[in-house]
């Protein structure tokens, strides 16, 4: 029996969305190296990067030609940056980190609300183009997916790391990323739903503003991030994250 499009959106936004509940429980439980953290998350960078290139800009590019595409892009990548700027006035900069920022003002501690809002606004664009794959008739981009899982993962473990040590309780931390979790299910799901009646120009420029806003999001959070740990070889790891992506998206296309 066939699966409804809906339902299959749902299933796979849960399950990239899931990362987010899965990491957030390794990290409250155990003490994971920083330099995996990192390194993990600079390959979720390598693969986010790729995904958005060939698979979200080329289809918008053929669905909605480049002047869609172009505007979608720079909408989504200015709307992202904004609402980042205003997180981390609120004290959700370094969301992604396990620990806390040498010489940082103490009084910039992230809440819990703050770092939920970030995730947010890190996973939702995510999330929608996994519906929105879905579009094509041709099944949900696998390589799509396999990014916001990785993408998902080292964020959930080191922002659970980081709230526990600010003192939040265990049931608070999971209650938050499991709320997330349902969050990017519902995205998906609204990614395939909403937007499959839309004319070919705007579903090019939708699919380019999630685009644009996954790209701010790994230059600003991400690839700082795991820069700060692994150094020298962040370069490398993001190289065979891209690499990895690439060879995924070709070989299921």
């Amino acid at each position: 029996m066939e699966i409804a499009g809906w339902l299959q959106a749902g299933g796979w936004g849960l399950l990239a969305g899931g990362a987010l509940l899965l990491g957030a429980g390794i990290g409250v439980r155990y003490a994971v190296p920083k330099r995996l953290v990192a390194a993990i998350m600079a390959f979720g960078s390598g693969v986010l990067i790729s995904a958005l290139s060939f698979e979200l800009m080329d289809e918008a590019l053929e669905t909605g030609g480049l002047a869609s595409t172009a505007a979608g892009f720079v909408v989504g990548a200015g709307i992202y940056t904004g609402a980042n700027w205003l997180l981390a006035r609120k004290g959700a900069k370094h969301r992604k980190r396990s620990t806390p920022q040498e010489g940082a003002d103490p009084k910039a501690k992230a809440s819990g609300t703050a770092i939920a809002i970030g995730a947010l606004l890190d996973g939702i664009p995510e999330s929608i183009v996994i519906g929105l794959s879905l579009l094509g008739g041709q099944g949900v981009s696998m390589a799509m997916v396999a990014a916001v899982f990785l993408s998902n993962l080292p964020e959930g473990l080191s922002s659970a790391a980081g709230m526990k040590r600010a003192g939040h309780s265990t049931g608070y931390i999971m209650g938050i990323w499991a709320a997330i979790a349902v969050a990017s299910s519902l995205a998906a799901t609204v990614g395939f739903t909403v937007f499959h009646q839309f004319p070919p120009e705007m579903l090019a420029a939708i699919t380019a503003v999630a685009a644009g806003g996954v790209l701010a999001m790994v230059v600003d959070t991400m690839i700082p991030e795991a820069f700060d740990e692994t150094h020298d070889f962040a370069g490398l790891i993001v190289a065979a994250g891209f690499l990895a992506a690439f060879t995924l998206s070709k070989l299921s296309s």
